[in-house]
């Protein structure tokens, strides 16, 4: 008999009635240290003091009024990310996924605008993930996410990560835009390096073609700045955000040049729930904390010690794991077992992580979490990893017998 909640999850046998900081804690009193913030959601950890009085100060105002009127917190929210960034406009939405659906069609309505309208081609990347509406999977193109949704949606070719010659042979003024994470979180932490940003930015200048970067899970500080592209010095045409930027709350937005955006007229896109007073508010609130340059200082630091622990952590467990990848607070262990093992093997240290493709574990904790619980992260995945190991030799032992 199907469950009454759609049965689509692997879901863990764990749940949790509060959280503070970087700690998750279940109902009989149990921590739990999050390496995983909600899947980088949760940027300044749980319950925030300042998110959690910016929430409630506008839910005893007003929650709900709908894009027909003027909504202050979402013009402040907007104003605020074009301030900060590239763009010159901001539409609002509720999820990463809504925001992936937003930037396909404002790419689209550029070039039927600009009177090329067969120009429909999207370049993608091997193990990206763009969300899961038939917009987003179609983009994707793996097996995994596609299978059984067919006919997709038309006009996406995708090419190996970092591979700069099948990216050069696949691009050609009749390319649309290139489509691709900076660093990509469900793929495995890989980030792409500044010759192949550079390479980005030269087919985009060369070909005319838009670029489109997906900061959904690698963006709103994650790395040590805002943004992961500011790195390298490549701005995107169309940048995808949420997760972080909502530190909890749901709340996305796709941000664009003026000239890219101009197509996108009144009556040719639109949410019902998105930019609302609430999620605004609170998204505010965020980028007032994230986008201080002290803050991100003190990530960049705290990124520097946790990286540098984790690879003695690989030196000390040769059989688990195999590298440290990654950048910022957006780190990765590569590992020689199934990374699915070591989250298991996780929650019995009181641990939480998040497995990702190319054997990779996922750390992506708060932005806010200490030096001590860095230590803490890491002494609870050393005995992890030891776990790991110990039950490797059980079940040789036992294959042997």
């Amino acid at each position: 008999m199907i469950d009454a909640v759609l049965p689509t999850y692997n879901r863990a046998p764990l749940s949790f009635d509060r959280g503070e900081g970087a700690w998750a804690i279940a109902a009989d009193g149990t921590r739990y240290l999050d390496l995983g913030a909600g899947i980088a959601v949760n940027a300044l950890g749980h319950a925030h003091p300042e998110l959690v009085q910016a929430l409630t100060e506008q839910a005893g105002r007003i929650w709900h009024v709908s894009n027909l009127y003027q909504i202050p917190q979402q013009q402040a929210l907007a104003d605020r990310l074009v301030a900060a960034t590239f763009a010159d406009t901001v539409f609002v939405t509720n999820s990463g996924t809504e925001a992936a659906e937003l930037a396909i069609k404002m790419v689209r309505k550029y070039w039927d605008h600009a009177g090329d309208p067969e120009r429909i081609e999207i370049v993608t990347f091997e193990g990206a993930f763009h969300g899961r509406s038939t917009g987003a999977i179609a983009a994707a193109g793996s097996a995994k996410m596609t299978g059984g949704y067919g006919p997709l949606m038309p006009g996406f070719v995708q090419v190996p990560w970092g591979d700069a010659d099948a990216l050069r042979a696949a691009v050609s003024d009749r390319t649309a835009a290139i489509m691709v994470e900076p660093i990509q979180g469900e793929g495995g932490i890989r980030a792409l390096d500044d010759a192949m940003m550079r390479l980005l930015d030269e087919l985009r200048q060369t070909t005319g073609c838009l670029l489109v970067f997906d900061e959904v899970q690698c963006g709103m500080g994650r790395t040590g700045r805002l943004f992961a592209h500011e790195w390298s010095g490549v701005t995107p045409d169309i940048m995808m955000v949420a997760k972080g930027i909502g530190g909890g709350f749901p709340l996305g937005a796709v941000l664009a040049t003026e000239r890219t955006a101009a197509p996108m007229t009144a009556g040719s896109h639109g949410s019902t729930y998105g930019g609302n007073p609430l999620a605004c508010a609170v998204g505010c609130k965020v980028l007032d904390i994230i986008a201080d340059p002290d803050f991100l200082a003190e990530v960049n630091r705290k990124a520097g010690l946790f990286r540098q622990r984790l690879e003695g952590l690989v030196d000390g467990h040769p059989d688990v794991f195999e590298a440290v990848r990654g950048q910022g607070l957006m780190l990765g262990l590569k590992c020689r077992v199934p990374p699915a093992d070591v989250v298991r093997a996780g929650y019995a240290e009181h641990l939480l992580t998040v497995p990702a493709a190319d054997n990779t574990l996922r750390l992506l904790p708060p932005l806010t979490i200490s030096d001590d619980e860095i230590a803490e992260a890491v002494a609870r995945l050393d005995r992890a990893a030891a776990r790991v190991t110990a039950e490797a030799g059980r079940s040789g032992d036992r294959a042997a017998s």
